[in-house]
C-alpha cells in the first residue's frame, strides 16, 4: 500500500547505544516472530561491532522503531528494521531506510543488500518503493522453513 507525503509523520532519528538494548529488544519483538527475535543480550553485542550503526527514531518521547545496518568496504547490509505496531503506516520504516542508505553513502558503500521473508509483502513493498531490486532468493533461511528474497539496492559504479 503506498502512503502519501500526509501519512508521513516526523520522527527525530538518534544513533542508538549499548543503552538502548532494551528499547531495540522490545521494538524487536513486536515485529519479529519468537524464532527470529533478538534479545536485548544479542542486540548489545550487536551495536559496538565494527561497521555496524543503528538508528533510533523517536516520535516525541517515544522509540518508534529502529534500523541496523553494517557497513564493510564498499557494502551496507540491513540486519534488521523495525517499527513498534502503534507507529506503524506512518512512513517511519521509510524514513529509517533512507536515513540507513545516506548513512552507508556517507560510510563509502556503493550498494545496500538486505533479506525479506517471501511472505512480507508491506516489507517487500516498502524496500521496492526505495530502490531495491531482487538480488537472489536463500532457501528455508527462516526457522520456520520459509524462504527469503536477497534484495539489493546500488547507487555506485
Amino acid at each position: 500500500m503506498s502512503q502519501t507525503l500526509s501519512q508521513l509523520v516526523a520522527v527525530d532519528i538518534i544513533e542508538a547505544s549499548q543503552a538502548h538494548g532494551a528499547v531495540l529488544a522490545a521494538l524487536h519483538a513486536q515485529s519479529f516472530s519468537v524464532d527470529d527475535l533478538w534479545d536485548e543480550a544479542a542486540l548489545k553485542q550487536l551495536l559496538p561491532m565494527p561497521g555496524v550503526v543503528t538508528a533510533l527514531a523517536m516520535l516525541g518521547d517515544q522509540p518508534a522503531g529502529f534500523l541496523m545496518i553494517r557497513c564493510v568496504a564498499d557494502e551496507a547490509e540491513v540486519l534488521t528494521l523495525c517499527v513498534g505496531r502503534a507507529f506503524r503506516q506512518q512512513g517511519i520504516a521509510r524514513q529509517l531506510l533512507a536515513w540507513g542508505v545516506m548513512e552507508a553513502q556517507d560510510r563509502g558503500a556503493d550498494h545496500m543488500f538486505l533479506e525479506v521473508s517471501v511472505h512480507n509483502a508491506a516489507a517487500q513493498a516498502l524496500y521496492a518503493g526505495a530502490g531495491f531490486v531482487q538480488a537472489g532468493k536463500r532457501r528455508a533461511y527462516y526457522p520456520d522453513g520459509s524462504d527469503a528474497l536477497v534484495l539489493m539496492h546500488s547507487w555506485g559504479v
